[in-house]
């Protein structure tokens, strides 16, 4: 097998699940001209995304990296009429490039973009009081994934599904000397993940468009 079965595969299974989608495309394209580098989800990840959340019932998200907002449309598709969704960005160009995104698409009334540290803003929600979340994404820098966990942990309660993109890293997270800070991000990561007893998890590798990745899944008790 080779990346262009992978990304045929991809297409494939795209054309067969999913309907075009104006906003989604839009997203896409209007990113791509703001210069925002291309690491979105595949679609059919978006999908499996917004699949996990309504399986979940989830009505509260947070999301951890916004880009142009193309997983956050995907993933408050899934909210019923009264859910809410909080992005997390770093970059003030993304967020602004996300938010019209996501204006377009309808979504301006569910949606949040909240700019800054993504550390800082956890630790005020905590500070805040504000209600746990059912569904967390996170697909923010790799390095920093220990710190998000800690925290969004504190921001969970029983039932909260943590989705984590970007795991598997060609398969570098298994090399235990590896010095790539993003593998040593993840595999504190998964370290942090194996300790807790109170939170239940696997990986799921993934091959496609996006290469060779994927996602871990973890189930808050």
């Amino acid at each position: 097998m080779n990346e262009q079965q992978w990304i045929a595969m991809d297409e494939y299974v795209c054309e067969r699940t999913q309907t075009p989608d104006e906003a989604l495309e839009a997203a896409l394209k209007s990113s791509m001209d703001a210069g925002l580098p291309a690491i979105s989800v595949a679609p059919n990840q978006g999908k499996l995304l917004q699949m996990l959340a309504r399986l979940r019932g989830a009505r509260r998200i947070l999301e951890l990296g916004t880009l142009g907002g193309y997983s956050t449309i995907w993933l408050a598709r899934a909210l019923p009429e009264d859910g809410t969704l909080l992005t997390l960005e770093a970059v003030e160009h993304h967020a602004n490039v996300a938010r019209r995104n996501i204006e377009r698409a309808g979504l301006s009334g569910v949606v949040s973009v909240i700019v800054g540290n993504a550390v800082d803003t956890l630790e005020a929600f905590i500070r805040d009081g504000i209600p746990p979340f059912d569904f967390i994404f996170l697909d923010a820098d790799k390095q920093t994934y220990p710190a998000y966990l800690r925290l969004v942990l504190r921001l969970s309660r029983p039932g909260t599904l943590i989705v984590a993109d970007n795991v598997i890293r060609q398969g570098r997270v298994a090399d235990a000397g590896s010095t790539d800070p993003d593998v040593i991000g993840v595999r504190t990561f998964f370290d942090m993940l194996a300790a807790d007893a109170h939170v239940s998890s696997t990986a799921i590798q993934t091959v496609g468009s996006k290469g060779w990745d994927g996602f871990s899944i973890s189930i808050v008790s």
